[in-house]
Parts: structure tokens; sequence; C-alpha cells
């Protein structure tokens, strides 16, 4: 069977059209986490062929190619002539996909912070108002003791909605995540044992999952954790699909050390 191989990033250098393809260049770099005893990789060029048809499918052009972040699925090759293969490896795609944009997902959030401080900011305004509104009439102590428990009634009716609109935000956040979600975690944080990293996760598998997660936001489960050390336990796939997508959390749940 023939070896697959995956890349992401953006091109390069400039795209070249053919009769029926397209070339452009690509680069990745190595993992920084080589075994003991060995070098760590180095930048790896390649020089990325594409049939026209599934090239204009996904909407690129010559020069969005340069800015914009995709995902090539494909295979090795070394039967291109070397004058249209620059890079250090020929691959034949057989699957290009336009991934998210970063900037316009750290927009997105940035605009529902907002949107959560400006209607806990008018909140809290109301509150002020109608406690300037109540102010206390001069009248008998009895009567006026009355009318302070009364107020101190009020004002705690009054103030559950404040506090409740602050605890949204964190809710809305949670509530787009998988099943079993117990926290988010900094995707940085996780550290993934040495026998994840000799394995290779099938690819069409994986691909069903980066589908998935363009599809609705998110991954469709959990990675599992262990508590305090942050050692991923399960869940490589995803953790794979999480570094491919560039995702900045991600959905855990927690084992617990045996004691």
């Amino acid at each position: 069977m023939p070896h697959k191989i995956t890349l992401t990033g953006s091109a390069t250098g400039p795209l070249r059209e053919y009769d029926r393809y397209v070339a452009f260049d690509m680069r990745e770099k190595g993992s920084p986490s080589a075994p003991k005893g060995l070098k760590k990789s180095t930048f790896i060029s390649y020089t990325v062929f594409v049939a026209k048809k599934a090239f204009n499918k996904t909407g690129l052009t010559k020069k969005s190619i340069m800015h914009e972040k995709i995902l090539i699925q494909g295979e090795p090759t070394l039967d291109i002539p070397i004058d249209e293969c620059p890079g250090e490896v020929g691959v034949i795609c057989f699957q290009i996909t336009v991934l998210p944009n970063k900037k316009d997902k750290e927009e997105n959030e940035s605009n529902d912070k907002k949107e959560a401080k400006q209607e806990a900011s008018a909140a809290q305004q109301e509150v002020a108002a109608t406690k300037q509104e109540e102010k206390p009439v001069t009248t008998s102590q009895p009567a006026a003791n009355e009318e302070k428990k009364a107020e101190k009634v009020q004002t705690e009716v009054k103030e559950t909605p404040v506090q409740e609109k602050k605890v949204e935000p964190q809710k809305k956040q949670m509530t787009n995540q998988p099943k079993g979600t117990q926290d988010l975690l900094s995707f940085d944080e996780i550290i993934v044992p040495e026998e994840f990293l000799k394995t290779r996760p099938n690819p069409q598998k994986t691909q069903k999952v980066i589908d998935f997660v363009k599809r609705t936001g998110r991954l469709d489960e959990p990675l599992t954790i262990e508590k305090g050390s942050n050692i991923l336990k399960d869940g490589y796939r995803r953790y794979i699909v999480a570094k491919t997508l560039k995702m900045d959390k991600v959905p855990v749940m927690y084992e617990y050390q045996k004691s």
C-alpha cells in the first residue's frame, strides 16, 4: 500500500498551471520532540500537484493560496520531472481543504465577550438607578426599620439577574462542547506520552473528525487527561485534529491518579 502523507500550511511560492493540473510549493517544520539520541528534524519542502477540477472547487486563487491555510492529503511521488518539482518531496494530492482562518475565529470570540460585558454593565446600571430612586423617607423608628427590610429584600431580588448574566458567558462556552466535557484546557498544556507519538492514526478516520469540527465548530468527544499532570490518556486522534486545525483550547475529561 502506498504511503499516505498529510500537509498543513500555506503555499510558499506562486501557483504554477499546467495542462490538467496545478502545482505549488509548501514547507513544514519537523517535530520538536525527537526520540532521545536522534537529531531533531528540520524543515522539508514539498511540491504539491492538484487536479484543476479539484483545485477550482476550493475557491482558491493565485493570490489567496499564499495567505489561506490549507490541508493536503495525498501520496509522495518520484515520477515528476525535476523542473516541475523543485521541492524535496513531490506529493500527488487526493484531497485539498481550506482550513478556518484563526483571525476570524478570534474576532468572533472577541465580539461575544464584548456583548457579554455590555449586558452585564447595563444590568449593573439598572440596579444602581433603582437604588438612587429608593431614597428613605423620614418617619417614625418602627416604620423606618420596616422600610429598610423591604429595601434589602428588593435589592437582593434585583441583583440576582445581574449575577446570572455574569455567569451566562461561561455557561455559553461549555454548552457547545461534546458530552462528558469537564473542562476546557489550553492545547499547549497537554503532555503526549512517547507511546502515542510512535503511532499514526488512520487518515480516513482522522479526516472524518476534521470534517466534523469544521461543520460543528467543536470536537466530537473530549480528550481524557490525567488530573494534575495533564498527561494524555486517551484521544490521540482528536489531539492530532486539534493540532492540525490550530485549536487554542480543547474539551477534556479528567482521569484521576491511582493512590
